[in-house]
């Protein structure tokens, strides 16, 4: 049932993205990244596991799938990397789940803001348009030439915003456009 859910959210995720999808060498989005005006979106590194226990509670971690000591060094080595390219701050969102927020912090590239529109609906699909339309809102009120953003987040708010679905710890830099639009530039592996 939950794999059918997967299917589903992908299927709709796909239909629904209006934007043009190319792909660019990993220096060359860094350079783009670098003129302003896009959106990392990463999903959160390694944590064992699928979805979340059935006692799940925001804001207590020990209810959650958290990162284990590799998700740990991962998320770490995605910042160094992201830093021995060039980036040295962003500004950095994250879901409120544990394992993105743990994430975001081991970036170490600026303070960490919770966005709540950034929470993953796997088991929860009440929240898929809500959040989606909320995220799509957020992104309709940023410049065009604006510092760099970056999202922490989940597989399925990736894959609805981008239609790209990425490994824990992989990333997808989309390019603003303005009014609400953007162009998906490609993925990110940051090295790996």
């Amino acid at each position: 049932m939950r794999l059918l859910k997967v299917y589903i959210i992908s299927f709709l995720g796909l239909m629904a993205l209006a934007v043009t999808n190319t792909q660019a060498e990993p220096d060359d989005l860094i350079e783009q990244m670098k003129s302003g005006g896009h959106i990392l979106m990463i999903r959160h590194a390694y944590a064992p596991g699928t979805g979340d226990p059935a006692n799940f509670k925001i804001g207590d971690c020990a209810t959650q799938r958290n990162l284990d000591s590799g998700g740990r060094t991962q998320a770490r080595s995605i910042g160094d990397w992201l830093r021995s390219k060039g980036i040295k701050v962003a500004n950095v969102y994250s879901s409120q789940w544990c394992r993105c927020l743990e994430t975001a912090r081991l970036l170490d590239l600026g303070t960490v803001a919770e966005l709540p529109a950034l929470n993953s609906f796997y088991e929860l699909p009440q929240n898929r348009e809500p959040n989606i339309t909320a995220l799509r809102s957020f992104i309709s009120n940023l410049p065009e030439n604006g510092d760099l953003i970056i999202w922490v987040t989940h597989f399925v708010t990736i894959l609805e915003i981008s239609g790209q679905g990425v490994s824990s710890g992989e990333g997808v830099v989309l390019k603003l456009k303005g009014q609400g639009a953007y162009v998906v530039l490609g993925r990110l592996s940051f090295g790996f």
